[in-house]
């Protein structure tokens, strides 16, 4: 029992920061008219059968939204963002974006050759340089709703990992 809550523990010690990139409420409340308007199509073969298909359908509309969702993640050393992963000890000093400067981050100032995780209703970016020399992506570009968090925990995660050369 007490090895099983060191390890439990130690797992969360590992992660230093955890966010999944959901769609905003207003996303969520217009994906959610789906179900109404198939409740519509289905109202011919009976009022019981279309509301049920309606609300099955909101619901995996739904569903789908949060699945699908992309997440950004510190854990240990590893910066996460959707499938990608980078070695902290490549990562230079992230920089802080909200409002007019994150606007400018996700557009004109984005860097075509970057690794880009960029979700709309989402404001803040955190943009971190990219320094291995063998990797084409000079900047890693992440929007985030607590851009000072992951920020922090990218800061804690480069200074726990090995230096390279």
């Amino acid at each position: 029992m007490q090895n099983a809550a060191r390890e439990a523990g130690a797992a969360s010690a590992a992660v230093r920061y955890r966010e999944r990139l959901a769609p905003s409420l207003w996303l969520f409340l217009a994906a959610a008219l789906g179900g109404p308007m198939l409740t519509l199509v289905f109202v011919p073969a009976g009022s019981g059968i279309a509301l049920v298909v309606g609300v099955i359908a909101t619901l995996a509309i739904i569903a789908l939204m949060i699945a699908g969702s992309p997440r950004v993640a510190v854990e240990q050393n590893v910066l996460r963002a959707g499938r990608a992963w980078i070695d902290a000890s490549w990562l230079g000093e992230p920089e802080i974006r909200t409002g007019e400067d994150a606007r400018q981050a996700r557009g004109p100032g984005l860097p075509a050759r970057g690794w880009h995780l960029i979700r709309g209703g989402i404001d803040g970016v955190v943009v971190v340089p990219n320094t291995d020399p063998a990797d084409p992506a000079p900047s890693w570009t992440i929007s985030s709703r607590t851009p000072d968090r992951l920020a922090a925990a990218i800061d804690a995660a480069r200074a726990s990992a090995s230096p390279r050369s």
